[in-house]
């Protein structure tokens, strides 16, 4: 017999997602600004606190360098604006790359990421920019002003994380971050040199 030894179903089983489902335990599973239980890495508890607490100052910078790279991308205008919207864009790109690289050192540390929007807003160091278009080089400025936040917080980390002995930490902060942003301000600040385009002086 066709089906013979299956199990049989229901018809009239409800087969619709529970939507709207509210959370029941107050408790998260980890909070924000701790770390979990020791992981093997050789770390104690109180240097991945520290390292922990470092980056994620230096992530939500970083999701704010990279945000402020995206409104350049789209607001910038006047004879280089195909150069700088495409420099723009290829900055933000790299920025959002070393945003994943500080989250996960964070996790691999036992921490918990800043992650949201409204929690960067709140943590950044960075100068909140106008809504409003500027001109070419007060947004070049607007963006140097910010790599500099984030070299000196390199710095920062790197001298930190060396004394602890964290050496990931340190490793990222010099070779990944601090790295990158070196480039990025060269490369966007030979755009305000005062240089002849046709004619030479």
């Amino acid at each position: 017999m066709e089906g013979a030894g299956l199990p049989q179903t229901n018809s009239a089983v409800n087969v619709q997602p529970l939507l709207n489902q509210q959370i029941k335990a107050p408790a998260p599973i980890q909070k924000f600004g701790t770390v979990s239980q020791r992981l093997p890495n050789t770390l104690s508890d109180e240097v991945r606190l520290d390292s922990v607490q470092q980056l994620n100052q230096l992530l939500a910078d970083t999701m704010t360098m990279r945000d402020l790279y995206k409104k350049a991308h789209w607001q910038v205008t006047g004879p280089t604006f195909y150069q700088l919207h495409l420099l723009f864009d290829a900055h933000y790109e790299k920025q959002a790359e070393l945003i994943d690289t500080i989250a996960e050192r964070i996790q691999m540390l036992g921490g918990v990421t800043v992650a949201l929007s409204f929690d960067v807003a709140e943590l950044t160091s960075i100068p909140r920019a106008p809504r409003d278009r500027e001109e070419v080089p007060v947004m070049i400025s607007r963006l140097l002003q910010a790599h500099q936040i984030i070299l000196k917080q390199c710095h920062d980390i790197a001298k930190r994380a060396d004394e602890t002995g964290d050496d990931g930490t340190n490793d990222l902060a010099v070779s990944d971050v601090m790295r990158e942003n070196e480039q990025e301000v060269w490369f966007i600040s030979e755009h305000l040199v005062d240089s002849p385009l046709l004619q030479a002086k």
